[in-house]
């Protein structure tokens, strides 16, 4: 069996990144390894084991191309009309909230935000498969 652990992404402010992450999803930094050309960051919080790992390539000023493979990552709240209001409030720019109902009952609640670097997550209510 294997256990899921974390998932990487490559930004280029550590401070900008941390804080948002921080200020967004609660999630704080839990170790960081510095190393002559990089350094690893791993978030997380309370809610779940799973970490974020912010990799900073040390001397990279361009930002990165995120291509067309990247999705995005999810994370799951109490509170998603709360969270909305507040990120639309501290500036953040979530997009609109979604009521999701492809067979006309609703399957998830959701809105989309990007990251500094324009990583895409989105956020659902907690419930159902989404917990």
């Amino acid at each position: 069996m294997a256990k899921y652990i974390h998932s990487m992404i490559r930004v280029l402010d550590e401070a900008r990144s941390v804080a948002f992450y921080g200020r967004v999803f609660g999630l704080q930094v839990v170790e960081r390894l510095d190393f002559p050309d990089f350094t690893l960051v791993y978030l997380a919080n309370g809610e779940s084991p799973t970490e974020l790992e912010l990799t900073i390539n040390k001397g990279r000023t361009e930002p990165y191309d995120l291509g067309d493979g990247y999705g995005h990552v999810a994370f799951s709240v109490d509170d998603l009309d709360g969270l909305h209001a507040r990120l639309q409030a501290e500036g953040f720019a979530p997009r609109q909230l979604v009521d999701f109902a492809p067979g006309g009952t609703v399957i998830a609640r959701f809105f989309f935000i990007a990251d500094p670097d324009g990583y895409q997550i989105e956020v659902l209510q907690r419930a159902g498969r989404y917990l």
